[in-house]
């Protein structure tokens, strides 16, 4: 066979999210915002004595952190689509990031909820204006980081349900970019401990509540905790290969099992944000070419890289 021919046979294997090169851009935005709000709440809270202040900077520190580890993701993921060494490209890659800043989220709450209780048995002395003027400088901060990493995380929302044919409870967590969901989140965890800070300052301020201020540092690692595990299970379960589409399932066999056609096997796996893979094995008693089975999956837009084998069953009934 000509090398030509050969060719005309092969394609690409990248499936990066449909949004990935706007991603990442955003998220780099973020991480510079993110990185100078945090030196600014760490020298605050250390100058004027606010462990909530305090503790959200060093909150923020990790997220600087989880933050470039998204950034970077995007960025090798990019580079290296087309690196024949990864057998079904690089879309994984957002998966793999996601459930790292996951890992690191779930230490912040350590971190804080440990800090926190120290100084309910601690407590020292807040400097309350200038701490709670910090604390409002950081919330604006991470509200305009949401801003910027909510309106992608949205769009794939969108994009989901507007191609999807059969969707279950579970199908639209196929088209997140678990890594721009660990960015959004972390933002997000530094948006809500920022609002509890300055609530308990002020709290503190008026009625002289210092116990407030190590107090909602408790609940905030609470609250967060809750997210770093949800995205734990997520992406975890799509790094094992262990979060099928079963909407995506339903439909190849709708369209396959037609007549006498029967799936005897079949393997559905995400191989990034928006795409899926799929490995059928069809048994007939009257088998059709492969290029007749793929015709059928055609409407499956998610579908991004499909193979099929064909058996004859050599009993008819």
């Amino acid at each position: 066979m000509h090398a030509h021919t050969l060719s005309s046979w092969r394609h690409e294997h990248v499936f990066l999210g449909e949004a990935h090169d706007r991603n990442e851009r955003r998220t780099w935005w973020v991480v510079g915002l993110t990185a100078g709000m945090m030196v600014a709440e760490i020298a605050g809270g250390a100058l004027y004595g606010s462990m909530a202040l305090l503790a959200d900077g060093w909150h923020m520190s990790t997220h600087a952190g989880a933050l470039g580890i998204a950034a970077f993701a995007y960025r090798y993921a990019r580079r290296h689509a087309r690196d024949p060494r990864f057998a079904f490209g690089t879309g994984k890659l957002a998966d793999l990031a996601g459930f790292a800043s996951a890992i690191v989220l779930a230490m912040v709450c350590v971190g804080i909820a440990y800090e926190s209780v120290l100084r309910l048995f601690q407590p020292a002395v807040i400097h309350y204006g200038e701490a709670v003027a910090i604390a409002i400088a950081g919330l604006a901060v991470n509200l305009v980081s949401a801003a910027l990493l909510g309106h992608e995380d949205h769009h794939d929302h969108g994009h989901a349900h507007e191609h999807a044919h059969d969707h279950d409870d579970h199908g639209h967590h196929h088209h997140h970019d678990h890594n721009l969901r660990a960015a959004y989140w972390h933002v997000l965890a530094d948006a809500l401990t920022s609002l509890l800070a300055i609530a308990a300052l002020l709290a503190a301020w008026a009625y002289g509540w210092t116990w407030l201020d190590p107090a909602v540092g408790v609940l905030g690692a609470l609250v967060i905790a809750h997210w770093s595990w949800r995205l734990i299970r997520e992406s975890g379960a799509v790094l094992l290969d262990a979060a099928p589409d079963r909407a995506l399932e339903r439909a190849i066999r709708e369209r396959l099992e037609v007549g006498h056609d029967r799936i005897a096997d079949l393997h559905v796996w995400r191989l990034g944000p928006g795409h899926q893979g799929a490995i059928v094995s069809l048994v007939s008693d009257a088998p059709e070419p492969v290029e007749h089975y793929k015709a059928r999956l055609d409407t499956l837009p998610q579908l991004s890289h499909l193979t099929i084998e064909i058996h004859r069953c050599p009993d008819p009934h």
